[in-house]
């Protein structure tokens, strides 16, 4: 992920993507450079714009299942019998599960 992050870096600059260029940007945050997978990228991407890689990749993250069907059928339920009440009623009940799950007295940024 970080090459690629690098040759769209690269690439929105208005640079040509090289090996060259991809591993000095990289070096030049620290980040150890594999000149092999590098050079896959690049055998990957020769030819391709950036605008072509971004269509291909929206049509393939249109595939993956992203859990928005629990949600609908959840809806459809109180849609189709259970009062909006009752299903508010149950999302705050799920909600409260969730937030109680032991924590050990950690926050996020303790």
């Amino acid at each position: 992920m970080k090459y690629l992050a690098a040759y769209l870096l690269l690439s929105s600059n208005g640079v040509e993507p090289t090996a060259e260029k991809i591993s000095s940007l990289l070096s030049s945050v620290g980040i150890d450079v594999d000149s092999e997978r590098v050079s896959k990228l690049l055998a990957d991407l020769a030819g391709k714009s950036v605008s072509e890689l971004i269509a291909e990749g929206n049509t393939k993250l249109a595939s993956v299942p992203t859990g928005g069907a629990a949600v609908a059928s959840k809806s459809g339920a109180a849609a189709g019998g259970a009062s909006e009440e009752a299903a508010a009623e149950e999302e705050k009940e799920e909600a409260a599960k969730e937030e109680s799950d032991d924590d050990m007295g950690f926050g996020l940024f303790d």
